[in-house]
């Protein structure tokens, strides 16, 4: 007899399928999105679930955002599987009512709703919340919305076909993540605000002012690749060590952090084509050239 695991179908009914064989549901915007089976042998992340439960004494809730509906509920029974309270939405007016009664752990957000921008979508939760976000995407080389949403303030992302484990894996980490940084010390006030060149940083409140105090915004790529700099002024820094800095997935590659520059020289720079603060070191990386003062 072959051996079969439980897969949900555009209805939610179980289906016995072969393990191994792969799902293809009907997608009504013509997006190919396949699903593996997924194998039931997931004790060590029940475990940890269970524990981590049992800490907070409160469940884990996500927030789906996808307008395939035979996908929101293969997702969200999945997941529910593992102890984890998920609600779902098929655009942004659902959202915003979800939104609306509380915030929930981490938002699953697909890049691609019909005729919804999910990057605007991510613009617009970003702008009032700092909620853990993973994108997902439906086509493996659509790399630019994958580097345009990390910038705007994703934390992780995932590319159509993905295995339900593997985001149940990625939903562990971005919120294992979000856990440590709670946890850590809080950075004293007095040191948490940077000047150079008559600009400054507060990093309590993530905000930039001009030599005119001007505020000038910054997304998640920009802040974190401008603390990068600050934390070591006048040194060069290489490509790599400033992907792990900005926390850009692995997966992305390293001229993306070129892209990142390129936006930061032009609100920091008076001619972004001949920069004089941030300036290439040739075969290493960049240079941030001001002195920094820590207030």
């Amino acid at each position: 007899m072959a051996t079969t695991s439980a897969n949900y179908g555009a209805k939610g009914a179980p289906q016995l399928k072969p393990i191994g064989q792969t799902i293809t549901p009907y997608e009504p915007h013509g997006r190919e999105v396949f699903h593996k089976t997924e194998t039931h042998d997931c004790r060590a992340i029940d475990k940890h679930e269970q524990d981590m439960n049992e800490a907070t004494n409160d469940p884990t809730r996500i927030l789906v955002i996808d307008d395939d509906i035979s996908l929101q509920r293969m997702i969200a029974s999945y997941l529910e599987e593992h102890n984890i309270r998920t609600d779902t939405a098929s655009g942004q007016d659902e959202m915003s009512r979800h939104l609306a009664k509380s915030e929930p752990n981490l938002i699953l957000l697909d890049l691609r709703l019909g005729q919804e921008d999910g990057l605007d979508i991510l613009r617009e939760i970003r702008a009032h919340s700092d909620v853990p976000i993973i994108i997902t995407t439906g086509h493996r080389r659509d790399e630019v919305d994958r580097v345009v949403g990390l910038e705007l303030g994703a934390d992780d992302y995932l590319t159509k076909p993905f295995g339900l484990r593997e985001l149940l894996a990625r939903i562990r980490a971005v919120l294992r993540r979000r856990e440590a940084s709670r946890a850590a010390p809080q950075r004293d006030p007095g040191r948490g605000r940077y000047r150079f060149g008559g600009w400054q940083l507060d990093r309590l409140t993530r905000r930039l002012t001009d030599p005119h105090g001007a505020v000038v915004p910054l997304t998640k790529g920009e802040y974190s690749l401008l603390v990068a700099f600050l934390d070591a002024p006048q040194r060069p820094l290489s490509r790599e060590y400033l992907l792990q800095a900005t926390r850009v997935h692995e997966d992305i590659f390293d001229r993306s952090i070129d892209v990142q520059i390129l936006r930061l020289r032009r609100k920091l720079e008076i001619d972004p084509i001949a920069p004089r603060i941030i300036q290439t070191e040739r075969g290493i990386g960049y240079v941030f050239t001001l002195p920094v003062q820590s207030l």
